[in-house]
C-alpha cells in the first residue's frame, strides 16, 4: 500500500487532492425529493420520500466516498434544514397518495451541529408531524445526547392525538473487515459501531446499516466471506435493515487505489450476487434462530445504470433487484443474448 498514505492527516490530504471542484450550492434549497415503494418491517410495501438535504461537509474524509460534492464547505445556516424539510413535506402532503415515511439524508451525519444546527431540530420536527418514521444517518462518533434531543422534539411534536414518528438512524459499517476499515478512513473500528448501535437501541432507535459491495482494501476473492461477516456484525447490532450501497468510482482517490490494484468496481452481476447472497444469509441465519430471517435486506439502486456494461437487459435488471428489495426473496436472473452476463 505504497501509494496510500497511513497517517490520518497524510490521508485526508490525499482524498482532498484528488477531487474535481465543489459545484456551487444553495444552503436553503434542498436537492432533490424523491418517492419510492420499500418494504416496512411489517411486510407491506409502502411509499417512502427520500429529502436529499443540502448542508455543510461530512468532517470525515472517507476514501471511497464521493458524497461531498453534494454539500457546502461552509457552515449550515441556521433554519436552513428545516425550511429544506418543511419544503419537502408541503410537498408531500400535497400528492394524493399517503406518504407518512420519510428519509432525511444529507450527504453526512444529520448529528454533526456544522452541518445541522441544533435549532434546526424543533423545526425538523414540526415540519415532520403526522409523519410516523424518519431516517436520518450519521457516522456513529455523534450518537449522542443530539439523538436525545432529537428525539425530544419529535415527541413535542407528535401530541394532539397526532403519531409520535419513530425515528431511525442509518449509519455506515461499510465492511467489518478490520484492516480495510482501517484503510477506509473513517477512523472507527467495529467495536466502535457496535457501541453507537447499542446507545440507539437503549434509546428505543431503530438501526438502518449501509454496507458496501466491493469496499476497497478487501481482496476481491474475499469479498463474499466479508460480506456474510459483515452481515452478521449488523444484525447482531440490532440492525432492521442492512442496505448494500455499491462502491461507485469516480472520486479520484478510488481511481487512485484501483491503479494499485486495492479496489475494483463491481459490475451489476456483482451487485445481484451480492443481493442474492446477502438474502440467504440472512434467511439461513435468522431460520437457525427461529425466524423466517433476521431482518429486511436492501440493494441501493439510485445510479445503478453506471454498473450496467449492456444497455438491452439493464431496465429488466434493475426491475428484477426492486422486486427483491419489496419481496425480500432471490428472484430468477433474466437472459440477455447480447451480453450473457445476466444469465444461470
Amino acid at each position: 500500500m505504497a501509494l496510500y498514505p497511513q497517517s490520518s492527516a497524510e490521508r485526508d490530504r490525499f482524498v482532498l487532492s484528488r477531487r474535481r471542484p465543489r459545484p456551487a450550492l444553495d444552503p436553503w434549497q434542498y436537492q432533490n425529493l424523491l418517492v419510492e415503494d420499500e418494504r416496512t418491517a411489517e411486510g407491506l410495501v409502502a411509499p417512502v420520500a427520500t429529502v436529499f438535504l443540502t448542508g455543510r461537509e461530512c468532517p470525515w474524509r472517507c476514501a471511497m466516498c464521493d458524497l461531498w460534492q453534494h454539500t457546502t464547505e461552509d457552515d449550515t445556516p441556521r433554519g436552513a434544514i428545516a425550511a429544506q424539510v418543511a419544503a419537502a413535506t408541503a410537498i408531500l402532503r400535497s400528492r394524493p397518495d399517503s406518504v407518512s415515511r420519510v428519509k432525511l439524508y444529507n450527504a453526512g451525519s444529520f448529528f454533526d451541529p456544522r452541518a445541522v444546527p441544533d435549532d434546526d431540530y424543533d423545526g425538523v420536527a414540526a415540519a415532520l408531524s403526522g409523519f410516523t418514521h424518519v431516517v436520518v444517518e450519521s457516522h456513529p462518533a455523534l450518537v449522542g445526547p443530539r439523538v436525545d434531543r432529537l428525539l425530544f422534539a419529535l415527541d413535542r411534536h407528535g401530541g394532539d392525538n397526532r403519531r409520535v414518528t419513530e425515528l431511525e438512524v442509518a449509519m455506515g459499517l461499510e465492511t467489518a473487515h478490520p484492516e480495510a476499515l482501517r484503510s477506509l478512513h473513517k477512523r472507527m473500528t467495529v467495536d466502535d459501531f457496535t457501541a453507537a448501535a447499542d446507545a440507539l437501541r437503549k434509546r428505543g432507535v431503530a438501526l438502518r446499516v449501509f454496507l458496501l459491495v466491493f469496499p476497497p482494501f478487501v481482496p476481491f476473492d474475499e469479498h463474499d466471506e466479508w460480506l456474510r461477516r459483515s452481515i452478521d456484525v449488523a444484525f447482531d447490532c440490532g440492525a432492521g435493515v442492512v442496505s448494500l450501497v455499491p462502491t461507485r468510482s469516480g472520486n479520484g482517490t478510488l481511481e487512485a487505489l484501483a491503479s494499485e490494484g486495492l479496489f475494483r468496481a463491481p459490475t451489476l452481476a456483482d451487485v445481484e450476487r451480492s443481493i442474492d447472497l446477502a438474502l440467504a444469509h440472512a434467511f439461513s441465519a435468522g431460520a437457525y434462530q427461529g425466524r423466517s430471517t433476521r431482518g429486511r435486506v436492501f440493494v441501493d439502486l439510485w445510479d445503478i445504470e453506471r454498473f450496467a456494461a449492456c444497455s438491452d437487459c439493464l431496465d429488466t435488471r434493475r426491475a428484477r433487484l426492486h422486486a427483491t428489495n419489496l419481496e425480500q426473496r432471490r428472484l430468477p436472473r433474466a437472459s440477455c443474448p447480447r451480453c450473457r452476463e445476466a444469465g444461470e
